[in-house]
């Protein structure tokens, strides 16, 4: 009878650490560690997407990914992340759907924020480059069908994905509008998803401006060297050089596929894992942020 006692004593300790994840195993000290959060954004846009988010995770630096509900290859992100419990993943609120051959639409009754054939607007801000009426901001939106097509995507995202931890917006259209940013606001705290660490993350630039891979990994590996101890943040979109992506783009932006091909190969690049490795820096992602100090 001891050693059941004993067992189930074992056994509660370990459901109470597991409830509380991260937290009970390590903390961070941003004074003292170089602390990382690598996020790869857009899981759920395409299949190319997809399997770049995940080969970043899997085999590279990302720690966190943010997944589009509405759209075409979701279901598949949702079987990728729950075959990867460990990826950090946020609820990339998304409103806008700006590539030319590749369309997806809000998931509940929303005419305010949907074009003429029901699709999203391209873009959040009026855009020089597109024609007149092509952003929420031309569009006359309603801010309840707004806050009810956020909610539907949010219910989606937690009833499918169990490592749900954060939102986040694609194309940062909480920027648009006061009201918008309450109602981002507003729901982050009503489903427990905001995440407010003691220490304002620093922007990694990455690699910069650099053209070719060869110089991209160099300078990201270079940006990496040259930390000092402090919370970084750095955000990209992982792709693949597909015929798939290769067909996604709009005006202004026709080198999807080579520049988010690149990414993935930065992001998952030896002397960039080396540098890691050498410098100590701890690797995070959104979830990681609570237990900074």
């Amino acid at each position: 009878m001891r050693r059941i006692r004993h067992w189930f004593t074992v056994i509660s300790l370990l459901g109470v650490i597991m409830s509380a994840g991260v937290s009970a195993q390590t903390t961070l000290d941003s004074k003292t560690e170089i602390i990382l959060l690598v996020r790869a954004d857009d899981i759920g846009s395409s299949h190319a997407a997809n399997l770049a988010c995940i080969e970043a995770y899997r085999n590279g630096i990302a720690k966190s990914v943010e997944v589009m509900v509405p759209c075409a290859w979701f279901p598949e992100a949702v079987r990728l992340l729950r075959e990867n419990p460990g990826l950090d993943v946020g609820v990339h609120l998304t409103l806008t759907s700006e590539w030319e051959n590749m369309k997806w639409g809000p998931l509940t009754f929303a005419p305010s924020l949907a074009d003429s054939i029901g699709n999203f607007f391209p873009m959040v801000w009026k855009n020089k480059d597109f024609p007149p009426r092509s952003s929420i901001q031309e569009a006359p939106w309603k801010i309840e069908e707004i806050e009810r097509e956020l909610r539907a995507q949010i219910d989606t995202a937690k009833r499918l994905i169990p490592q749900v931890s954060h939102l986040s917006s694609h194309m940062g259209f909480n920027g648009l509008d006061p009201a918008l940013q309450a109602v981002y606001s507003r729901l982050e705290k009503e489903y427990g998803l905001q995440i407010d660490p003691p220490v304002e993350p620093k922007w990694f630039n990455g690699f910069g401006k650099a053209k070719t891979l060869d110089e991209k990994i160099a300078n990201f590996a270079g940006e990496l060297e040259n930390l000092r101890p402090g919370l970084y943040m750095h955000v990209e979109h992982p792709g693949m050089d597909t015929p798939e992506m290769r067909a996604i783009g709009h005006r202004g932006y026709y080198t999807v596929a080579e520049e988010r091909d690149a990414v993935t190969k930065v992001f998952t690049s030896e002397r960039v894992k080396e540098a890691v490795r050498k410098k100590g820096i701890r690797l995070i992602g959104y979830n990681g942020l609570r237990d900074i100090h």
